[in-house]
């Protein structure tokens, strides 16, 4: 195999990784977490740092607080990591 039909299959097969890549990033499914909702009970948290404001989270969202998560919910420190602030 000479020196152009090597470089020819290096671009092929950087053309095939390529298109695995963009199927598999088209192909994923939407978003479904819910974003951090912009209302007056959660609008201080807007503008601290994630890791600050995750710290308020259980003061109303704990189990027997005013806004409990349900049971199935994933793990509860990291709120941010999943609900994003608009």
């Amino acid at each position: 195999m000479n020196k152009s039909q090597k470089r020819l299959v290096a671009n092929l097969i950087f053309v095939a990784v390529c298109g695995f890549i963009l199927y598999f990033l088209l192909s994923a499914p939407p978003e479904t977490t819910a974003p951090l909702p912009h209302d007056a009970d959660h609008e201080p948290f807007m503008k601290m740092h994630k890791k600050e404001a995750e710290k308020f989270c259980e003061s109303c969202h704990a189990p027997d607080k005013q806004a409990p998560l349900p049971e199935t919910h994933p793990p509860k420190y990291r709120c941010l990591f999943c609900h994003k602030r608009i």
